[in-house]
């Protein structure tokens, strides 16, 4: 039976100004794509297309544009649910698109009820350990949201790094652990490439005093001989993530994987080729006995949604990075719940979509 298509922008607002070696954020936009059965238009599947300035291969107009595209093509052949499938493969290139097409077909084909996948999270309620996100700013907002998350129950913190002085950041790090040791709070960094060639392994060195669990791109990506390097030696493991976001061709993951031989990747399926980009890393990834975890892309609910029951289908007990639904004044509502440093599927809750305004 033929399907129908519709797409909504949606610009989504920081509570605060979200601090990163980029910039500071105050808002971004997000675009939506809803695919129904047209003689049922109240069942519908939708997937979110949540590009980042800087980072996404297909950010701004470049995504809107291939979802406007995309609606039009399947409102213009009236393509059946196989039909739809089968052109996936050709938004390798599009990632953000991509996973708003796979979340909303899945969605669809499970009965339009938000449900991407059928495990534990969506069915039973299975809780997901996160880690708690510290975003860049002044000391006493850095030190106040420290104090915030780990009175909130969070065992592991994400502290973002690069934009403020060094010394400074350092001075809070410690301040975690003069009070909570590695076994009580794991601390990682993510620097987001702001480190330079010149002083980036006596950063690590100084890092590395603090039993720091992990440093997410410590630099730019780009410098595959330098990162190995720095995989090579640094007390600190690290993690990549920028680093894979314009590598789409399988031949070409394996190859920078086994170049760089890094301890972690950390995944985000809206930059990464979407679900199906993310299963190829975590494939090769496990090949070569690399961890990883998840991560969302500063999506709204929707697609942190998706990314939380994509997580579940693994058996990956590291703390994921899946708590940015908590930052916008105008998200989407939803089940999403957040206790004790875990994200959960509540059924009592329900999600209201009246923000969203689609249109043909």
């Amino acid at each position: 039976m033929p399907l129908r298509a519709q797409y909504c922008k949606h610009t989504l607002n920081f509570k605060f100004d979200a601090g990163t070696s980029r910039g500071v954020l105050k808002n971004k936009d997000s675009f939506y794509l809803k695919i129904f059965n047209q003689n049922e238009p109240e069942r519908f599947g939708i997937g979110e297309a949540g590009p980042l300035k800087g980072l996404s291969i297909d950010f701004g107009e470049i995504a809107e544009q291939k979802l406007i595209e995309l609606v039009r093509e399947i409102n213009r052949n009236e393509f059946e649910y196989t039909d739809i499938v089968n052109i996936i493969s050709y938004l390798r290139n599009y990632p953000s698109v991509l996973f708003a097409l796979e979340t909303a077909l899945a969605d669809l084909n499970y009965g339009g009820k938000r449900k991407i996948f059928d495990n534990d999270f969506f069915n039973k309620q299975k809780e997901t350990v996160i880690n708690g996100l510290i975003w860049m700013g002044e000391k006493d907002f850095m030190s106040a949201q420290i104090e915030k998350k780990l009175q909130e129950g969070y065992d592991t913190i994400k502290m973002k790094i690069g934009a403020i002085d060094f010394d400074t950041e350092i001075g809070l790090l410690k301040s975690i652990r003069a009070n909570f040791s590695r076994e009580e709070v794991t601390l990682r960094v993510d620097a987001n490439g702001a480190f330079e060639k010149s002083d980036v392994m006596k950063k690590l060195e100084i890092l590395s005093e603090l039993d720091i669990h992990s440093i997410e791109q410590p630099i730019k990506q780009g410098q595959t001989e330098l990162m190995a390097e720095l995989c090579e030696k640094s007390l600190v493991p690290i993690a990549l993530d920028e680093e894979l976001i314009t590598v789409t061709d399988p031949g070409e993951k394996k190859k920078l994987l086994k170049t760089i031989k890094p301890p972690y990747i950390i995944l985000k399926p809206s930059l990464m080729g979407g679900l199906q980009g993310s299963s190829e890393w975590i494939e090769e990834a496990e090949k070569q006995d690399i961890q990883w975890w998840m991560t969302s892309a500063l999506e709204s609910n929707i697609g942190l949604n998706a990314i939380c029951q994509f997580t579940a289908e693994f058996d990956n007990p590291l703390p994921q990075g899946l708590g940015t639904g908590q930052l916008y004044t105008n998200n989407v509502s939803s089940p999403l719940q957040i206790k004790r440093g875990k994200i959960s599927y509540s059924p009592a809750e329900n999600w209201d979509l009246s923000l969203l305004h689609f249109i043909d």
